[in-house]
């Protein structure tokens, strides 16, 4: 067995706390009430990658709920979600509604697709979807939103993934209808160059620190910054940038493979 899955099968958070496991990118695995609920794994071996995977798709087991933010390779592993879907023969695929059609790799029955505010139940964990704006807003004719965000509660525990991101109007507002008590964010920020070459951009360090700040969450975890050439960022200046203007907001630097439980 893989030793990440291995270490979080061993560990049984009590009530109000949750292990985290950070595998790069914006790829996340959360334990939480006997529970492992996985944020866009991106498990597939490619050599433009800067961190190799740290689980294989064939080990990835034990897996109970899998959220998939926007059909992205990095976000939606089209090429690992076969064999992830046999590895965790039990899990639950969370997906955009305006892709669920779109994708063959699994069953459809395994996939439970979701719009902005919607609300779904999967055994004690409730899943919340806020649409994500990736750049912009984007919107189908039928009115669903091909990028989304997660707020997944377990165990008195509510976590915030926002998929890739920028900060939009009226986020904050539906952010703080529940005020998340861990924020998972995006910090790489986007430009003209990135963007004329289809790499669509996310918030930048300082926004997502002040997005973390103005919801009033009680933790905030920085990610996509570190697997490609050409869409990097330095997390220590949002770690700076935090500790100068939010320091009732902890923050931590999670590097690739670290577990870290967290107590509320």
């Amino acid at each position: 067995m893989n030793p990440i899955i291995q270490k979080l099968l061993s560990i049984s958070p009590v009530f109000r706390s949750i292990a985290i496991c950070r595998l790069g990118q914006h790829s996340f695995l959360v334990k939480a009430d006997g529970i492992i609920i996985a944020f866009d794994p991106y498990l597939t071996a490619d050599n433009n990658r800067l961190i190799a995977s740290l689980i294989s798709p064939d080990d990835f087991c034990n897996i109970d709920v899998i959220c998939c933010s926007h059909d992205h390779g990095d976000h939606i592993d089209r090429q690992a979600l076969k064999a992830m879907a046999q590895a965790s023969p039990n899990a639950v695929f969370i997906v955009p509604e305006a892709v669920k059609n779109s994708i063959s790799e699994i069953s459809s029955e395994r996939m439970i697709g979701m719009n902005d505010e919607e609300t779904v139940s999967v055994g004690n964990i409730q899943i919340k979807a806020i649409a994500a704006a990736h750049e912009m807003l984007d919107q189908t004719a039928e009115g669903l939103y091909p990028y989304l965000g997660y707020i997944v509660s377990v165990n008195g525990v509510s976590i915030y993934h926002s998929g890739d991101c920028c900060v939009y109007e009226g986020l904050l507002s539906k952010l703080k209808k529940s005020i998340p008590d861990i924020m998972l964010l995006p910090i790489n920020g986007r430009d003209a160059v990135r963007l004329k070459n289809n790499c669509i951009g996310n918030m930048t360090y300082q926004e997502a620190a002040d997005l973390a700040g103005w919801c009033g969450t009680s933790m905030v975890i920085p990610a996509h910054y570190d697997m490609f050439h050409g869409n990097l960022e330095n997390p220590e200046l949002f770690m700076d940038y935090m500790a100068v203007k939010y320091p009732m907001v902890r923050s931590k630097i999670m590097h690739p493979g670290e577990i870290y439980e967290i107590i509320f």
